[in-house]
């Protein structure tokens, strides 16, 4: 059996399937020489990570606990997902069985769990120790409930964490409509949007891990690859670097739409290659967009809209300094493309999105570079510079970094990409 280049970047990925086609191309009396791929280069780069302490935990729930008595909130209510995660370690997945962790104002966190998972509740457990069960046939509502007056809480503010889904607060609500309820937001973004060392360190790495997967993913594109087709190399280059992530990709005009078409696309030479991917290192993201032409040298148009599309990035880039807000970000980028004629606005061809949004234990979170948002930018704060170019019927052009803010200023996690030929660049 003849092995193509592209049956090898599908057995490449190290499927069973592949394997076992290997297996059969090969005779008792010879064996086929080994193809090279650059997969086989890859190697894993998460093997020394250091996770989030116990005791970063604990800092945050103090701080937490700050911004309560500052916001006159007696109680923050945490469904399942990434802010109970953040602030006691805790990966638990939302199903229509409540298991929540309620965070006092003053006092030790509580957990409401199903009584059948009590102990693996106990078991993920090193923040608190008070579990309240409630089985099948209970109201998980009336434990809420009762937790509440354990704290001493009779009036006043709960707060419920943004992910909370609406038959939980109602069914908490009418069982404890003695008190009144609102948003969590000053206390998950106030203690979330400001990343820690340990934080940054973890995002450092998932950005070097995609970029290490792009390089050897892009080394891989054909001619006539679908999206699918690359995504699964991408997918298999993280994995093999030692992260869960994967690289989205759009060929030709379909890159014009920030994300993506539901047509079926095959590269061609020539084609504009738009990519957005990122992984997952110890729960924190990175988020990274490059764009190449492939298999040809790019037109004077390609390599026009690329150059201003790096310009209005780098502008955003120079706006974010200390104190000021994060609409500048926005404001200075777009300026790029509307002095360039595109826009105004959000309007196409231009930038139809804001140019950036927080980055954390979630991909979009807060720390939003739009306009007006007044936020002021502070240490520790994360976030994308990404001003997409869209040119509907013709092409897509976007790059996108993450950067975030040190007392000294703003750094990036990534270098930006040199040239439309050289998408990956050394800090600069």
């Amino acid at each position: 059996m003849a092995l193509n280049r592209r049956d090898f970047i599908k057995l490449s990925a190290g499927t069973t399937a592949g394997a076992a086609l290997l297996a059969g191309c090969s005779t008792p009396t010879a064996t086929p020489p080994s193809a090279s791929s650059p997969l086989d280069k890859l190697q894993p780069m998460t093997k020394d990570i250091v996770p989030i302490s116990k005791a970063e935990r604990e800092a945050r729930i103090a701080k937490a606990q700050r911004l309560m008595t500052e916001n006159k909130i007696e109680a923050l209510y945490l469904d399942g997902g990434i802010s109970m995660s953040y602030f006691t370690g805790i990966d638990w997945g939302t199903s229509e069985r409540m298991m929540a962790a309620i965070i006092p104002a003053k006092g030790e966190v509580k957990y409401i769990s199903p009584a059948f998972e009590a102990a693996r509740v106990e078991e993920l457990m090193t923040i608190g120790n008070d579990i309240r069960v409630w089985e099948e046939h209970e109201s998980p509502y009336k434990q809420v409930a009762l937790a509440f007056k354990d704290f001493g809480i009779r009036s006043g503010n709960i707060a419920m964490e943004e992910q909370v889904r609406y038959f939980l607060f109602d069914g908490i609500r009418k069982e404890a409509s003695n008190l009144n309820y609102v948003s969590g937001d000053p206390v998950t973004a106030g203690c979330r949007m400001f990343k820690s060392p340990a934080e940054i360190a973890l995002m450092q790495r998932a950005s070097d891990v995609t970029i290490e997967a792009y390089k050897a993913s892009v080394a891989m594109l054909e001619e006539g690859m679908t999206p699918q087709d690359f995504n699964a190399i991408a997918t298999e280059a993280h994995k093999r670097l030692g992260a869960r992530g994967g690289i989205d990709v759009n060929f030709g005009e379909a890159s014009a739409y920030p994300h993506g078409s539901i047509q079926q696309q095959y590269l061609k030479k020539g084609d504009v290659v738009l990519m957005d991917g990122g992984c997952g290192v110890g729960g924190y993201r990175s988020d990274i967009s490059r764009t190449i032409v492939f298999g040809a040298a790019p037109t004077d148009r390609q390599r026009e809209v690329w150059d201003l599309e790096k310009k209005s990035q780098a502008a955003g880039f120079t706006a974010a300094k200390l104190g000021d807000p994060c609409e500048n970000v926005d404001i200075a980028a777009r300026k790029v493309l509307t002095d360039a004629g595109y826009g105004p606005g959000y309007k196409v061809p231009g930038c139809p999105h804001r140019t950036g949004h927080g980055i954390g234990m979630k991909v979009h979170e807060w720390g939003y570079m739009v306009l007006g948002n007044k936020q002021p930018l502070m240490p520790g704060m994360c976030f994308s510079i990404e001003p997409t170019i869209s040119i509907y019927g013709e092409f897509g052009v976007r790059l996108e970094d993450c950067a975030y803010m040190t007392e000294e200023g703003v750094k990036w996690f990534t270098g930006q990409s040199h040239s439309i030929e050289k998408p990956f660049g050394d800090f600069s």
